[in-house]
């Protein structure tokens, strides 16, 4: 029978401190081409991968550190290159002679052909920002993103602020009342409370020359603890009309493309925050980084629709009787809402964690990057490819880009991940429901853990638990004893290991 075609490998020991048999490797992949172990692969053989790639760029290298070296020497042929990380999940263990089974799984998953692309979500922004909060902080970031994108300033409370000298972007003072949308699609509705209107003002100082009590310095906003009503201001302001107190305050509202919140309390409250908003707080390091990611957000972009809805099989409601409210509940962005006797999905704001899948008990509610049958044949093949290659009581160690990094750091100061522990990266672990944790066990895993991240543990605990629950419910009804699926802090690699080990 003629061999399935399979792409390139480039195999590393990387400096010696892995233990590869390749030929017990090549027999676990039932290849007839022989694979070869390179030692220095990304430095003194670099030149031999480059000619490889230039031959035949379709490739899959085993070696994720240095993918962007790789990337560069294979130049434009980088698209054709797939990486796999065989060193922190399995060559760097206390069991890593044992580790071929697992390394044969982990490569033929890496081979496996790439999902077929799904429905995607355009945002299309052309740069309008408000920078929202006290105005001592929102204005000079104001004036050195202004230059770059269309600025507006919202100041929540002018205290410790002088207003700048010239009037490069709208500046507008009040109370939030509302702020809501997306990337390229935000409405904010704010109530001007303070008797000076700061986009009519034309900061001439008249006002200040004329307060006998000082309630108005260069912020240009009335200080109404220290006023006692002269209204000597007015006076000076009638010609421009900045100045009334007797203004009933009145909602204004506009669009904007971006928001960087810098209020105490996000005026944004859900967990996970809508493309292009950023609430980076008091930190002036966590500020810098988000107006870098600002500066970026300009033009037109596209994320996949996470997520497929089919109504005719919600359980959200009959008659107008309330009945299931699991996916809105458990939703972390505010994108899923009531509509009458079914929900409705806002794809502009949705995340993706998958969340809503995992609890919908009637099928509804469907995560689609990747698809369930894409999430089956990716069990099937690992647990398949591992037992072939004699592997026993595999154990899955399911999580997040966030638990990659827990899994290298006990690879490099711990015991690593035992032989039989196989670890997969899953786009979100609130999206792991009962189709995976029960297909992982049909496919012939004896255990399943996730691994998760404070903040995934503190916003999905409660879900994940529940259909672990459930699970356990279900496969102990069939006769299956003892514990088969565990939820694991990514922060604590200590607490880690002494669950995978003892697994």
């Amino acid at each position: 029978m003629r061999e399935a075609y399979r792409p390139q490998l480039k195999l590393c020991n990387c400096n010696g401190t892995m233990s590869i048999d390749a030929k017990s490797l090549a027999s676990a992949l039932k290849t007839a081409v022989p694979v070869k172990v390179h030692s220095q692969l990304c430095r003194a053989e670099l030149g031999e991968f480059e000619a490889s790639v230039r031959d035949n760029p379709d490739c899959l290298v085993a070696c994720t550190q240095e993918a962007p070296l790789f990337k560069e020497v294979a130049d434009k042929r980088a698209d054709a290159l797939r990486f796999v990380n065989i060193r922190e999940t399995a060559g760097w263990s206390a069991e890593a002679e044992q580790a071929t089974p697992k390394i044969a799984a982990l490569i033929a998953l890496a081979e496996m052909p790439r999902p077929a692309p799904v429905a995607s979500v355009s945002y299309r922004s052309n740069g309008r920002l408000l920078i929202v909060g006290p105005a001592a902080i929102a204005l000079p970031w104001a004036e050195k993103l202004a230059s770059q994108l269309e600025v507006s300033v919202l100041s929540t409370d002018a205290r410790g602020s002088v207003l700048p000298a010239t009037r490069a972007f709208p500046l507008w003072s009040g109370r939030v009342q509302s702020l809501k949308g997306y990337l390229g699609a935000f409405e904010a509705t704010w109530s001007q409370e303070n008797p000076i209107d700061l986009d009519q003002c034309t900061r001439c100082n008249a006002c200040i020359s004329a307060c006998p009590e000082g309630a108005i310095d260069f912020a240009y906003q009335v200080d109404a603890a220290r006023c006692t009503g002269h209204r000597a201001c007015v006076e000076a302001c009638a010609g421009i009309g900045a100045i009334d107190f007797n203004r009933v305050p009145a909602s204004k509202k506009e669009a904007f493309d971006l928001v960087l919140d810098l209020c105490d309390t996000p005026v944004i409250s859900v967990a996970h925050k809508p493309q292009g908003y950023f609430a980076p707080g008091r930190d002036p390091l966590a500020q810098s980084f988000a107006a870098m990611e600002l500066l970026q957000l300009v033009g037109e972009f596209e994320k996949p629709k996470f997520f497929e809805y089919e109504a005719r099989l919600c359980a959200h409601g009959r008659s107008r009787k309330t009945g299931c409210s699991n996916c809105i509940d458990v939703c972390s962005t505010g994108a899923i809402r009531s509509a009458g006797d079914k929900v409705e999905v806002d794809p502009y704001l949705c995340a993706g964690c998958g969340a809503c899948s995992a609890v919908c008990p009637s099928g509804a509610m469907r995560y689609a990057y990747p698809r369930t049958s894409d999430i089956g044949a990716q069990l099937k093949k690992t647990l398949k490819t591992y037992r072939e290659a004699g592997g026993n009581n595999a154990a899955l160690l399911l999580h997040s880009a966030t638990g990659s990094g827990a899994i290298g750091e006990s690879a490099r100061r711990g015991r690593g991940l035992p032989a039989h522990v196989i670890p997969l990266e899953r786009f979100h672990v609130a999206a792991i429901g009962l189709d995976t944790l029960l297909g992982a066990v049909a496919y012939g895993a004896h255990q399943v853990f996730i691994l998760a991240s404070l903040e995934e543990r503190s916003e999905y605990a409660d879900s994940i638990h529940a259909t672990m629950q459930l699970g356990e419910t279900i496969l102990h009804a069939l006769g299956y004893a003892g514990r088969h699926f565990a939820l694991l802090p990514a922060e604590d690699g200590a607490a880690m290991e002494a669950v995978v080990w003892q697994s």
